[in-house]
């Protein structure tokens, strides 16, 4: 499964890179929520939340476990649906050290869903790096929006 998984995130920072040369420049992230064909548009959560995280780290805040705490009862009560695990970063920093990145923070959501005992074979994990922005701007208001954790309902 983790070399699946491997080869997943291989495959898409190769996707992404090539996407990089798109008219903005930046991979689609001014593209009103689509940046490529097979990439879908960003979106804050909505049956689960999304948690955000500090500036260059995939450490879970208090706040960020009380939302995954109440993500987990829903993921419980629900056991029909999985839940895929996105890893989101802002801009800053190179495409494959955000890719890396998101793929840390999306682990760290995923860790804790399991610790609370949601099953591994329910959860499965993405990086999407710098490349689906909730929020296009370039300012710190934009990047704390764009760090974050999003457990998508499948």
């Amino acid at each position: 499964m983790k070399i699946v998984q491997t080869l997943g995130v291989l495959v898409l920072s190769t996707v992404l890179s090539a996407c990089a040369c798109s008219k903005s420049g930046r991979g689609g992230a001014g593209d009103a929520g689509m940046n490529g064909d097979n990439i879908p548009g960003a979106e804050a959560g909505d049956i689960l939340k999304d948690v955000n995280f500090a500036f260059d780290s995939s450490a879970l805040s208090e706040s960020a476990k009380a939302t995954l705490r109440s993500n987990t009862t829903w993921i419980q009560e629900n056991a029909k649906n999985t839940v895929t695990v996105e890893g989101h970063c802002d801009e800053r920093g190179t495409n494959e050290y955000n890719m890396a990145l998101g793929e840390r923070r999306a682990k760290s959501v995923a860790d804790f869903y399991r610790s609370l005992g949601v099953a591994d074979s329910r959860l499965s994990r993405v990086s999407y790096g710098e490349e689906l922005p909730l929020d296009p701007a370039h300012n710190e208001s934009a990047w704390a929006k764009n760090r974050r954790g999003h457990s998508k309902v499948n």
